[in-house]
């Protein structure tokens, strides 16, 4: 009979679903990052994350163009483009993706707030919202940080507060994995806009 017991609670245990992360509800840190191909961008062409295999460090964003979050986000996005992949030489990328199908989201309205704003990382479009749906993304915008191995070692808020903050979160993170260490905050609850999932 405990024989029996010991079986069923080993079978049990086993049936459990694996814990995810203390905010994000489908993915842990360590896990290995979700990969996407196929996702046409503001520039035209089409974009995948194999693109990026000679970068040690890659910055995926779910973002959006109507969130007034993700908008006031949109400059420290920019700086921190310049200040780790602005050279051809950087072995980190920055790449922002949007889920969201609203008019105000689709990619012709992407490509027109591209322009204005003169982002400089590659914005893309994923209008099955699959990507968001397997990082577990619930706001915009949310940041993850992929290590070399492509293990999530990030994922959260850029920073403390929308308005001056004082605490980057995304720095240190990204700072650390460049040097294969791990960071001293590894995950924070993203602040922003739900994302609109069909």
């Amino acid at each position: 009979m405990v024989r029996y017991a010991a079986a069923f609670l080993m079978v049990a245990g086993l049936s459990l679903p694996v814990q995810a992360g203390e905010f994000n509800k489908k993915l842990s840190i360590g896990d290995a990052a979700p990969s996407f191909t196929g996702l046409e961008g503001v520039d035209g062409k089409s974009h995948s994350l194999s693109d990026l295999k000679d970068k040690d460090v890659v910055v995926v964003i779910i973002t959006c163009n109507h969130c007034p979050v993700a908008v006031a986000y949109e400059d420290r996005i920019i700086d921190l483009t310049k200040k780790y992949a602005g050279k051809a030489d950087s072995k980190v990328a920055v790449v922002a993706i949007n889920v969201n199908n609203l008019e105000a989201d689709k990619l012709p309205k992407m490509k027109e707030r591209a322009k204005e704003k003169g982002f400089n990382f590659p914005y893309l479009y994923d209008p099955t919202q699959k990507i968001g749906r397997e990082y577990g993304a619930t706001v915009t915008p949310e940041f993850f940080v992929l290590n070399k191995e492509r293990k999530i070692v990030y994922m959260g808020a850029m920073d403390d507060k929308q308005n001056n903050p004082t605490v980057s979160y995304l720095d240190p993170a990204i700072e650390a994995a460049l040097k294969g260490e791990k960071a001293a905050k590894t995950e924070t609850r993203a602040r922003g806009c739900g994302v609109k999932y069909e």
